[in-house]
């Protein structure tokens, strides 16, 4: 017999994924909630990793191929390579701050909402 929290792995609580032969996967997949659950996700992740991917392809770019705009002093020997390479920092930490702030207002309480239904039997 199986343990049901066994994952990829086979061990006991490496659980990584909901298993596909599950009675109730097809049942959570298909329902109202997790699709729009899903549709929350999607439409914050997809858009935001695009934007961050062609920021970054932007800044890779420029700094091959527009050295004379790249080594622009902004301050003193600060040229602008090193202002937008900084940014780039920036831009990471916010977009995981307004994911989390997301999370915590979109994601997560229909997920708590989507477990608690399951985990007391009401699959409808």
């Amino acid at each position: 017999m199986t343990d049901k929290t066994s994952g990829a792995s086979g061990q006991p609580g490496s659980h990584t994924h909901a298993h596909q032969h599950d009675p109730h996967y097809r049942e959570l997949a298909e329902s109202e909630d997790f699709q729009e659950l899903r549709r929350r996700y999607r439409s914050f992740v997809f858009p935001w990793t695009a934007a961050f991917l062609a920021w970054y392809m932007l800044y890779v770019l420029l700094s091959n191929y527009a050295h004379g705009f790249m080594s622009t002093d902004v301050i003193g020997h600060i040229n602008l390579g090193l202002v937008l390479g900084l940014l780039q920092f920036a831009t990471t930490f916010l977009i995981a701050w307004w994911y989390s702030k997301q999370a915590a207002k979109r994601f997560d309480p229909l997920a708590a909402k989507i477990k608690d239904r399951y985990q007391k039997g009401d699959r409808a």
